[in-house]
């Protein structure tokens, strides 16, 4: 069952349909990171060139260079800050078209079923941010438990399996379930949603590839739910 839903959803990453949802998030989330490197810069240029310029004057000539370096630091410091956050704020902005990539699924492999419902705006912002602060606290761990040896890449499965798993299902059932429902069937079938979530962790662990987590997050789960449902059924 899990096999199966992943597969379907891997072969329909690259159709034309998903591209477009891919290539509108990718252009977004390029957007918000020029936004941040500008915005950034701007704050380090506005408050710490001044202070450190006021403090040169005391040193010896040498010391110009302390500009120089602190700007050159920040500078790298930046960049690889906003490369460890390209696929927590891919997740982010993918996140706002979830509702696409359901409609696309639904509509080429159930056509005879009832569509599901897309989530009002407010609610899938809510959804979004959520996402993004799953992604961010799942890293966040995984990234502490690194200095662990022996644990740090079950770490980062497990943690990554579990949040994921948990977000991106509950994700694809409220489309057709209140929140109750949906939890409820969740935590009915928490072992396979759990193992659903390990085969994401395995995708998101996967450079550039990450980048489509959330697409394929999102569409293994609207297969995965269709037939815990189904299972479930009188």
């Amino acid at each position: 069952m899990i096999l199966d839903a992943a597969r379907a959803a891997a072969a329909q990453l690259f159709t034309a349909e998903f591209r477009q949802v891919f290539l509108k998030s990718l252009g977004l989330t390029l957007l918000a990171l020029v936004a941040l490197w500008f915005g950034l810069s701007g704050l380090f240029d506005t408050f710490a060139m001044p202070w450190i310029d006021e403090l040169l004057p005391g040193f010896p000539a040498w010391a110009g260079w302390l500009g120089f370096v602190t700007a050159l630091l920040f500078g790298l410091g930046l960049a690889i800050g906003l490369a460890l956050l390209v696929a927590p704020v891919t997740a982010l902005i993918a996140a706002l078209f979830l509702d696409d990539v359901a409609e696309i699924v639904e509509a080429e492999d159930y056509p005879g079923d009832p569509p599901g419902q897309p989530l009002p705006a407010m609610r899938a912002l809510w959804l979004s941010l959520k996402f993004f602060a799953v992604v961010i606290l799942a890293n966040l761990v995984a990234l502490l438990l690194l200095l662990v040896p022996g644990v740090n890449i079950a770490a980062f499965f497990l943690v990554n399996g579990y949040l994921l798993g948990r977000e991106f299902f509950e994700f694809a059932a409220l489309r057709f379930r209140s929140e109750e429902d949906a939890r409820a069937l969740r935590r009915r079938h928490a072992g396979t949603v759990f193992m659903a979530g390990l085969v994401i962790a395995a995708f998101l662990a996967v450079p550039l590839l990450n980048l489509l987590t959330p697409l394929f997050a999102a569409a293994m789960m609207v297969h995965l739910h269709k037939a815990l449902s189904a299972q479930s059924a009188p």
